[in-house]
């Protein structure tokens, strides 16, 4: 599969992450057709404040995935917290207030598995920095339904418990450092359609 197939990104992250998720913004092309979608625990402070810090990294708009929008290309799209992120088969998000999982919520393993349902070979996801398990199954579920897979390199992270937990479930396609990362999100990011 070609790097043009992908039609949707999503990120997840816990602590640490975020620096590396700005970079990663600064990295996209102003005109790919990507969907972004970001799930980061931090979320559950200030969304407001950190669509802010996210847009100042990039010149897409980035936007509290509400429910029933649509995934929309050329947008960063940023879960909110108190809620899990669902990505119906209709390309829409929706919320649901169900239980913390890992003790978060929004769940990136909740938005990863939705969003695999949905996009299945046309997804790339990549699990970032995090002191906890979240995001690893769910990027297994990205893996088995035919999507790229890419997990941050533990030694690279501030807090690897994340990445090392993917390792442990599967064998993600790609185990980058922050620089890898920066430039396949590019690639990515310029070929997609």
């Amino acid at each position: 599969m070609s790097d043009a197939d992908y039609a949707a990104l999503v990120i997840g992250g816990s602590a640490g992450s975020l620096e590396v998720v700005c970079r990663l913004l600064e990295g996209l092309e102003a005109s790919t057709r990507l969907a972004v979608v970001i799930c980061l625990h931090t979320a559950s402070r200030d969304l407001d404040e950190l669509c802010e810090v996210l847009g100042r990294h990039t010149t897409l708009p980035v936007v509290e995935a509400g429910e029933g929008t649509a995934v929309a290309a050329n947008r960063v799209h940023v879960a909110s917290g108190g809620y899990h992120l669902l990505v119906e088969r209709t390309a829409t998000f929706a919320l649901c207030a169900g239980p913390r999982i890992q003790y978060a919520r929004p769940s990136i393993d909740v938005l990863f598995e939705a969003m695999a349902d949905t996009y299945r070979r046309h997804l790339v996801g990549i699990l970032l920095s995090g002191a906890n398990a979240d995001g690893a199954a769910g990027l297994r579920a990205i893996h088995r339904l035919g999507g790229l897979t890419i997990v941050q390199s533990p030694d690279t992270a501030s807090a690897p418990d994340m990445p090392r937990a993917a390792l442990r479930l599967f064998e993600p396609d790609r185990q980058h450092t922050p620089s890898q990362l920066i430039e396949a999100v590019r690639v990515i990011s310029r070929l997609a359609r």
